[in-house]
């Protein structure tokens, strides 16, 4: 049977695909690139990611502090940062006409607020340097030859590529992950990363929408912790503190079926020795005042009475009234209230894996596959995840800039 022949086909239309198809094609104009993509929408992640804005990057330049970002990858991607970094996803996009800022949590989004513009750019420039895209496309298996891979399709064709990168992205659906099985490599078993904790409290009840900037969380039997903005949820509890944290304890909560025990630090991290002075000062400056009607640290107000009664203080409590016992539940509520997770919500359209292709058997200088010289990767396809910032597309631009110049050199 006669098969259409492709220098170097990609294997899924996202970011990283995109990315390495581009930098090969750049390299090797000569170069007839594909990339195949399973579903009708090629890009979808990055249009709909931070809101439908797309959080290009993160404004982190140290290789090495950009890494600490990573629960799974960090180490190995410190030399990838290298030679592609935030500064060079930054300088990329603005040289073809994206302004791109920073906000004050470090995030960056392109000054429009618009997803569109990235997702226009990267079409553009595939459109401008002859990349092909080929859609309800994608890759079912690949069988090795001495020059290459012969690849058959999910719309029934087949064609041949001298380098194949597979970039799928987490999702078992999308056949990343069988194929590199079935080209021999290991699949580190895949579970959810970066989701938002199911907690019924009555603290919480009927809260929903309401932030709280900084708080701790805690999960005592893991000896684990982070401290960030937290969002209260109809559900229970999300924002930056619970991302990072599911995204950095998610194969330890996927064995426990997501029921752990939490502690909450509304105060950020404050004592409680430090709050029993502030309790000093109340009781002195403002003895005759109802305790549910003094907030702290700025807590929203409605917040603040739940707590209060959590702690057993009624309405009538003044702070010159309120007794050790009470003083002690105040502290222990603020600083370290107790709840249970009981399951996860995950966000469907911007999914983030723990898991994939074993990084052992990658050469991170270029991506390239241990088991054949002619097989890359990149993306989330691979046993990397980062926290909740940008950090996730990061990897993706890294590894596919270094995946398609490499995939480029390939011998002929």
């Amino acid at each position: 049977m006669t098969t259409d022949p492709y220098e170097i086909a990609v294997a899924g239309g996202g970011a990283a695909g995109f990315f390495a198809a581009l930098r090969a094609k750049q390299l090797a104009p000569g170069s007839r690139v594909v990339i195949l993509e399973k579903s009708r929408e090629i890009l979808a992640k990055v249009s709909i990611s931070g809101g439908g804005r797309c959080n290009v990057t993160h404004d982190c330049y140290d290789p090495a502090e950009l890494c600490r970002r990573y629960p799974r990858g960090g180490k190995e991607l410190r030399g990838p940062f290298h030679r592609f970094q935030p500064a060079d996803t930054i300088e990329w996009f603005e040289s073809r006409g994206v302004k791109l800022k920073a906000e004050a949590d470090g995030r960056i989004f392109p000054v429009s607020d618009d997803s569109a513009d990235i997702v226009d750019t990267l079409t553009r420039e595939a459109n401008a340097l002859g990349v092909e895209v080929r859609r309800v496309c994608g890759l079912a298996e690949a069988g090795s030859t001495p020059s290459g891979f012969q690849l058959r399709l999910t719309d029934g064709s087949r064609c041949s590529c001298r380098a194949l990168i597979i970039a799928t992205g987490g999702n078992r659906a999308s056949g990343g992950w069988k194929v590199a099985e079935d080209l021999g490599h290991t699949i580190v078993p895949p579970v959810p990363s970066l989701f938002s904790f199911h907690v019924r409290d009555p603290v919480l009840e009927g809260l929903a929408g309401i932030s709280v900037d900084p708080v701790e969380v805690r999960i005592p039997d893991m000896n684990a912790r982070n401290s960030g903005p937290l969002l209260i949820t109809h559900k229970g509890l999300s924002g930056p503190a619970i991302l990072k944290l599911s995204a950095w304890q998610a194969r330890e909560l996927a064995e426990r079926r997501d029921q752990v025990g939490l502690e909450l630090n509304w105060l950020g991290d404050t004592d409680p020795a430090t709050l029993g002075r502030e309790f000093d000062t109340l009781r002195q400056t403002r003895g005759a005042r109802a305790v549910h009607k003094t907030t702290m640290s700025g807590l929203p107000r409605r917040l603040w009475e739940r707590l209060c009664l959590r702690a057993g203080i009624g309405d009538g409590v003044t702070w010159a009234r309120l007794d050790a016992t009470q003083r002690d539940a105040l502290a222990t509520t603020l600083t370290a209230m107790p709840c249970t997770m009981r399951g996860k919500t995950l966000n469907k359209e911007e999914f983030v894996t723990c898991g994939g292709v074993d990084l052992k058997e990658i050469d991170m200088k270029t991506f390239r596959s241990r088991i054949h010289p002619h097989l890359f990767f990149a993306g989330e396809v691979l046993n990397i995840d980062g926290v909740t910032g940008g950090f996730n597309f990061q990897a993706a631009w890294t590894g596919g800039w270094l995946a398609g110049t490499a995939a480029a050199a390939t011998d002929r």
